[in-house]
């Protein structure tokens, strides 16, 4: 009978790697942010230092595993989004609130730039009280800033629904059909136009 102890030893000897593996990803955090198109919201947030990865999604609605079609077509309550892993060794969550509010327009409700609907309302979920703080924080020194009411809802995180493979990383998948959707959709000049120099955040 052949000795299965080089299949015990090797066994053994990954432990330590899933471990290492497991800790790893118990070292980066998560967060939720609706800013419109989320093709566009994952284009802003991949540029930011710290962040490991983007997911484009749906939240804050009531209909399970919505579609793309429903969440436009409206009625199911939820946002598209996006969901940003980060590493909070390299960046906090108030850095990507900052950049968060460079990117959209705050004062509008139910609509970003070109797309309106319920789907298209810029909203930050957050998951802990925390978090709440952080954000109601950051809307009021928006708000105190232009001295205007700020549209930009603040929600308790439920549950995240990735959308179709064909929507994630589409800017960098399809960049010329991006490039010729964001400029027609006026997001650039529009966040110049509120933001100024600070339009994008980076």
């Amino acid at each position: 009978m052949p000795s299965i102890r080089p299949l015990r030893y090797a066994l053994f000897a990954l432990l330590p790697l899933a471990a290492h593996a497991e800790e790893a990803n118990q070292s980066t955090a998560e967060a939720v942010f609706g800013g419109g198109c989320f093709w566009c919201v994952e284009e802003f947030f991949d540029a930011v230092d710290g962040v490991v990865a983007t997911t484009s999604g749906f939240s804050g609605g009531h209909v399970e595993n919505p579609s793309y079609e429903q969440v436009v077509g409206g009625g199911t309550g939820h946002a598209e989004v996006v969901k940003v892993e980060y590493d909070p060794s390299q960046v906090d969550y108030e850095t990507l609130l900052h950049v968060f509010w460079r990117n959209i327009d705050p004062f509008v409700e139910d609509r970003q730039f070109c797309d309106a609907g319920e789907a298209y309302r810029s909203a930050i979920f957050t998951a802990s009280d925390e978090e709440r703080a952080l954000a109601e924080a950051s809307r009021d020194a928006v708000a105190e800033r232009f001295d205007r009411v700020i549209a930009t809802e603040i929600n308790d995180f439920e549950t995240f629904y990735a959308a179709e493979d064909y929507h994630q990383n589409y800017y960098q998948e399809n960049p010329l059909r991006y490039r010729f959707y964001k400029s027609a959709c006026g997001r650039e000049e529009r966040l110049e136009e509120i933001w100024g120099d600070e339009a994008g955040g980076l």
